[in-house]
């Protein structure tokens, strides 16, 4: 596994005992850690706005129609890394695979303003290299107490009784409870009386292209004291994240060294604002990258040994869209 021994992690730790508002990017394997502190945003032509917090100028509104084209990969190329991930499912390395594609897309907007005009819980511009408008939290921190919202498995909203299907689904089910129960673990190294307050919520996502309802759950638990202002050391023991990992974790990051035919990056990293005294942060899904001038967008899902080959390239694919409207 990672030993996430990055410097910036001692950084993080030390702006928070000081109660310094800082913002931070984490990626997937946990080689680049940034923190960057308010004043030190705008420099680095980074734009974040969360929930709680933005620093976003006013735009003027563009009223463009937004037009979307993507080129996903082949059946055949997808097939490839999906049976990868099938074998080390059966040889028992793993009992969820977080697979994941890098597609090509062409959009009649720039990344400011997919930025500007995408609507989502976290959205993050960095440079011109990459928009970020995720709707998954990682962990909040508030007043000691932490809190995790895993978000596995979505359906077609247009699909008859979607939320109850969805809600059913043998696979997706199973889905859900392995990473509620391996979320449940991480949160118990850096918290005690950690319990799950809240199963299997259903909601809506509205896209540009079609409606998907997404199922989340919300667990929490109180700090350690060893833990309490001390945000960097919680990052080094919960990254990577295990929601858009899957578990084990150790032997499924091989398995997704092997499978996957791209460098993730800073996608399915993870990011946060600490604001002086609490904490949010988020999965860095839906996510889209410049590269040599053109655009790719990264997508994926959980893939365990129920899973059907058609109906994960078709989840793959849904989940290249834009949140505007």
């Amino acid at each position: 596994m990672l030993k996430n021994s990055h410097p910036n992690f001692d950084k993080m730790d030390e702006l928070s005992q000081k109660k310094v508002p800082f913002f931070f990017m984490v990626d997937f394997l946990v080689e680049n850690v940034l923190v960057f502190t308010e004043n030190e945003l705008i420099k680095n032509s980074l734009y974040i706005d969360f929930q709680n917090n933005t620093d976003i100028p006013d735009q003027q509104e563009n009223q463009t129609n937004i037009q979307l084209k993507s080129f996903p990969e082949s059946e055949e190329i997808y097939k490839k890394g999906f049976d990868k991930v099938q074998q080390n499912l059966k040889l028992g390395n793993s009992y969820l695979t977080n697979y994941t594609c890098k597609t090509e897309i062409e959009i009649n907007l720039t990344l400011t303003e997919i930025f500007h005009r995408s609507k989502a819980k976290y959205k993050v511009l960095y440079q011109d290299q990459f928009v970020c408008f995720s709707p998954e939290t990682f962990v909040e921190i508030i007043d000691n107490e932490i809190f995790t919202h895993p978000m596995k498995g979505t359906i077609d909203a247009s699909t008859e009784n979607a939320a109850e299907v969805l809600k059913n689904d043998i696979k997706e089910k199973a889905e859900h409870y392995t990473v509620v129960d391996l979320l449940r673990n991480d949160l118990s190294m850096v918290a005690d009386e950690v319990k799950v307050n809240e199963f299997q919520r259903i909601d809506f996502i509205q896209t540009n292209n079609k409606d998907l309802y997404a199922m989340s759950s919300e667990i929490s638990g109180k700090l350690k004291a060893e833990f309490q202002n001390k945000t960097g050391s919680i990052m080094k023991k919960l990254l990577p994240a295990g929601s858009i990992l899957g578990a084990p974790k150790p032997k499924t990051l091989n398995v997704i060294l092997e499978a996957e035919n791209h460098r993730r990056g800073f996608y399915t990293g993870v990011c946060g604002w600490f604001d002086g005294k609490n904490l949010d942060s988020c999965v860095m899904i839906r996510f889209i990258e410049k590269e040599n001038g053109k655009l790719y967008f990264k997508s994926g899902g959980g893939i365990t040994h129920l899973s059907n080959f058609a109906d994960e390239y078709q989840e793959m694919k849904n989940k290249i869209y834009v949140p505007i409207h």
